[in-house]
């Protein structure tokens, strides 16, 4: 069990945490929430002891191992599934050990080690990881610098779930991840065996993988079970029954108070009125149920509104290459109300299709009616790090309003939340959310007719994520949202795109239908349409049949030689298994050594010859599979 205990930490004398207390369970798994600014990450750091509280403890249990992603992202010539492999550092010291030692005793000890980390199975639980993040086959064998910052911290989460720690903390996990990652992630830490503390504003993550939510409100800690539902419909009713009790409280201390106020100067009724000086004394005042207010987003609506479709883009392609276009054949109308959210994975060409869409790529053919007419408001992650350290909110105002008043910039500012002293601080010191704010602010400033979000809820806690849904219902311009927000998704969406394989088409499903896709198997490829035959169909048909006739011939040897790969693994896997039940028998390293030690080394050679039995194998299954399913169609 996990405990927490007093724990108190100040940053220059401001309270953080003031006695906060709590319990986890082994192998719960709990989610971390409040406001932006609460320390839910302060906290997370104390726990991984990289800072010391000033009072209080934390106790972990013995030997439990904890971790945590790595803040840098892995980076170079190392493979993605070798540096995941890396990370158990008993596992690789073992087997680099085994290939050395010569003590019979040593070896057996280092064989029942990697028999009880299960190391042998290693590569293949790294492999389905990575695949779950996002990385096929070929990437995976790809080297870490080949890849850009957001999809290495996904090879470092990927590390981090790989080694299965006794306690694992993530702060934040779905940041780096689309919504497809997300999905998987969802799902990976439902079935997580150990203990899980998750920092997350992701309502769905926080009610379908997480048994109990840890709420950090003004110091203190609070346990809820459930979800975040669960969570705040029990807090409300909390709420609900403690200004109950304060109202009626409230009315005992004003009648106390009259009394007192009535009678005190009378000499006979002054022991009652001194009587009530002290029952007023010792009254402890409920402290008033008053959230936090969630300062509303607005989107201010198109000045001038466009008679749909605002935007029409007809057999378009679009990429950065014209030799290689990114998507081909976009065919897709919108509407001056439309509710648009693209899904698919991160490199399928999303962004592209949003930047087409915004006019800041041409198409590489095809055609894009309307653009010029078209007010386009871009909102991406990666803006972020554009605005500039030293410029305030109001700076940026002061720009964008140069002929109104400092009482009129500052009501804009207002409107997105920026408070007199928020508004003159300079961006470097803004938080994560509040940088968003104002990136939102800025996106939206000119009254947009298509307003294209990007990840807009990364650094929103989940307050404000329900405020950014409100805005978006009420503003009268079309949305584009990428996000792996899936609430944000469903509540505000009507049209689902998906993007993939190059091309774009409308999903007809729902959000629970395309999980359950990508559950069933992770990054599908679509299936190949087959060909139309002609005005009679006799000449498609005869040309099928030859065709599936010259198939069906190929498939004889690559059954035979998918066969005999598959016999090969099964010898070395039976004979691995002969050698283990020898070396299993404590009495053989006493009785004889030499035989201990040659069973060892031949384990360890077998174990070589049976992953590379294994690659072959697969190789051979999926070019028979692949020709076999040709052949079907």
């Amino acid at each position: 069990m996990l405990h927490i205990n007093d724990l108190t930490y100040r940053i220059e004398g401001k309270p953080i945490l003031e006695s906060a207390t709590a319990a986890i369970p082994s192998g719960h798994k709990v989610g971390l929430v409040g406001r932006n600014g609460a320390g839910k990450t302060t906290l997370l750091r104390l726990l991984k002891g990289e800072i010391a509280p000033d009072d209080g403890s934390i106790s972990i249990p013995r030997n439990a191992r904890l971790g945590h992603v790595a803040q840098e992202a892995p980076g170079g010539d190392a493979s993605l599934i070798d540096w995941v492999l890396s990370a158990d550092t008993e596992r690789a010291s073992l087997l680099a050990e085994a290939e050395h030692a010569t003590d019979p005793e040593r070896i057996a000890e280092i064989q029942m080690r990697l028999t009880d980390i299960d190391a042998h199975s290693a590569p293949s639980r790294a492999a389905r990881i990575l695949s779950g993040l996002g990385f096929d086959e070929e990437a995976q064998r790809r080297a870490c610098r080949e890849f850009s910052g957001g999809w290495r911290m996904r090879v470092a989460l990927g590390a981090i779930l790989f080694l299965k720690p006794d306690i694992l903390l993530l702060d934040e996990p779905t940041n780096y991840l689309d919504l497809e990652g997300t999905l998987w992630l969802e799902n990976h830490l439902k079935g997580y065996p150990h203990t899980v503390l998750i920092v997350s504003h992701d309502r769905d993550l926080l009610n379908r993988a997480v048994s109990t939510i840890m709420h950090l409100d003004k110091g203190k800690l609070t346990l809820y079970s459930g979800g975040y539902d669960d969570f705040e419909e029990t807090r409300r009713e909390k709420q609900r029954l403690e200004m109950k009790l304060k109202k009626k409280q409230d009315e005992q201390r004003r009648h106390l108070q009259a009394f007192i106020d009535r009678f005190k100067a009378k000499a006979t009724k002054a022991a009652q009125a001194q009587s009530r000086v002290k029952a007023l004394a010792k009254m402890q005042p409920i402290a008033a149920q008053v959230d936090d207010r969630v300062v509303p987003f607005h989107f201010p609506d198109p000045q001038k509104i466009i008679a749909s479709p605002i935007l029409r883009i007809e057999k378009a392609g679009a990429g950065y290459e014209a030799e290689r276009p990114i998507l081909s054949g976009i065919d897709l109308r919108i509407d001056n109300d439309d509710r648009i959210a693209l899904l698919g994975q991160n490199g399928n060409g999303k962004s592209t299709l949003a930047k087409l869409i915004a006019g800041r790529l041409k198409p590489l053919s095809g055609n894009v009616f309307g653009a010029q007419k078209v007010e386009v408001g871009y909102f991406a992650q990666h803006q972020l790090d554009d605005l500039l350290p030293n410029a305030t909110p109001y700076d940026y105002m002061l720009k964008l309003m140069p002929d109104a008043t400092e009482a009129q910039r500052r009501t804009k500012l207002g409107t997105f939340g920026f408070s007199a002293d928020k508004a003159d601080t300079a961006c470097a010191k803004l938080s994560g959310g509040e940088k968003a704010r104002l990136l939102l602010a800025l996106t939206a400033f000119h009254g947009p007719h298509v307003l294209i979000l990007d990840e807009p809820t990364n650094h929103l806690d989940v307050d404000s994520r329900e405020a950014l849904i409100h805005a978006l219902m009420e503003y009268n311009g079309a949305v584009i949202l990428i996000s792996h927000d899936r609430h944000l998704i469903e509540a505000t969406a009507d049209r689902l795109l998906l993007v993939r394989n190059g091309a774009v088409s409308s999903y007809d499903g729902d959000m629970d239908t395309y999980r359950s896709l990508l559950l069933e198997e992770r990054g599908a490829r679509t299936s190949e349409r087959r060909d139309e035959g002609s005005s009679d169909g006799r000449s498609s048909r005869t040309d099928q049949r030859r065709a599936a006739a010259e198939k069906r011939a190929e498939l004889a040897p690559l059954k035979k030689a998918m066969v005999a790969a598959e016999k090969q693994v099964d010898k070395l896997t039976k004979e691995i298994a002969a050698l283990d039940a020898v070396l299993g028998d404590s009495e053989i390293y006493s009785a004889d050594p030499p035989r201990a030690q040659a069973a060892a080394l031949k384990r360890g050679q077998l174990v070589r010859e049976l992953q590379v039995a294994e690659d072959a194998w697969l190789a051979a299954t999926e070019d028979y599979e692949g020709t076999s399913a040709a052949v079907e169609a």
